[in-house]
């Protein structure tokens, strides 16, 4: 070979290293952000409550005069609207937000699109997922969230076992596992802490007449009125959420990340991607955790006291199949809350 041909190889392997570098971590796909804008819009169903999601929202309207249009319902009703218009052969959303059960319900129905955006790149790689039909793009710890003005100082349940405790029978607040999947799947997890006795705490806890509501948003709103002393819920409501509320401060938490995921059937496939992909850049993240939220960028922690010690104690929940959510929620919780 001589040397004007190892030269020509050269410049082409450095444009071919040039051009890998340019569109990110492998896999990811480059986003056309003109052709985005002249979409004009993205549709998004979450799970997200609106007030959490403004910041990031109203972020990427202003940086790209795409408008955003935001449906929010818990994750199961999210998945239950989304699989309804999709099965009907009239999907209204571009992208889903909800956890990852649901997210993979939805996933094996056919209704997401592969999609890695570039911005994801430096997320852990144990919480992407390999097929890149759904994106995490933030982390959601639970624990015991109560009243500061009912529970005294000296009260305050320090673990979900002290829940137990008489004092706060009829005084809990948790959502109805047998219509909240995210409920069924953290009694579920618990096996991680309790083994086999896991559904022994649960009977437990039903035994303690707790005040079931529909998704784990309402625990928190339970709890401001002072219906309830204390609930089992998400730790970012204590910033989403005004009122005399805070969290225990514990060593392990069940967490459950969230997903993004690309619509198989957008009509606005650019504005969808660069949605996502907004989401999950540096700009996005930090944007989240201004609302409360734990998003997947390390480093950024939200404004809520002690954050930083949240993280290391974070246990990412397991995912029961569809045939054991059902199970769960149908025939094991039904039975338990409801003796039916």
């Amino acid at each position: 070979m001589n040397l004007r041909a190892k030269g020509g190889m050269l410049l082409l392997l450095v444009a071919g290293v040039s051009l890998l570098l340019m569109s990110g971590p492998a896999g990811a796909q480059p986003v056309n952000v003109e052709a985005a804008k002249k979409e004009g819009q993205v549709v998004v169903y979450g799970a997200q409550v609106p007030q959490a999601m403004e910041g990031v929202n109203k972020g990427f309207e202003k940086k790209y005069g795409i408008r955003v249009d935001y449906w929010r319902g818990s994750s199961t009703q999210v998945a239950e609207r989304a699989l309804s218009e999709f099965r009907a052969g009239k999907p209204g959303y571009d992208v889903v937000e909800g956890n990852r059960g649901v997210q993979l319900i939805m996933r094996d129905e056919g209704l997401f699109a592969k999609f890695i955006p570039p911005s994801s790149e430096k997320f852990p790689a144990k919480f992407k997922e390999k097929d890149g039909m759904i994106t995490p793009w933030r982390a959601l710890p639970i624990s015991i969230l109560y009243n500061t003005e009912l529970v005294k100082p000296n009260e305050v349940p320090k673990t979900l076992d002290d829940l137990l405790s008489p004092k706060w029978t009829g005084k809990l607040s948790v959502p109805d596992p047998t219509r909240h999947t995210t409920t069924a799947q953290f009694f579920w997890n618990l096996s991680k802490f309790k083994g086999d006795k896991w559904l022994d705490y649960v009977k437990a806890l039903a035994k303690q007449k707790p005040i079931l509501v529909e998704s784990l948003a309402p625990v928190t709103t339970t709890i401001i009125k002072g219906e309830a002393a204390v609930g089992i819920t998400y730790i970012k409501y204590v910033k989403q959420y005004k009122g005399p509320v805070t969290y225990v401060l514990m060593d392990k938490y069940l967490t459950d990340p969230n997903y993004m995921s690309l619509s198989a059937k957008t009509t606005r496939p650019n504005a969808a991607k660069l949605y996502i992909d907004y989401i999950c850049s540096p700009e996005g993240q930090k944007a989240t955790a201004e609302e409360g939220e734990f998003p997947m960028l390390p480093g950024i922690v939200p404004p809520i006291k002690d954050a930083e010690k949240v993280v290391p104690g974070m246990v990412f929940m397991d995912n029961p199949s569809e045939e054991e959510f059902s199970k769960l929620m149908n025939t094991t919780f039904r039975q338990i809350f409801f003796g039916q």
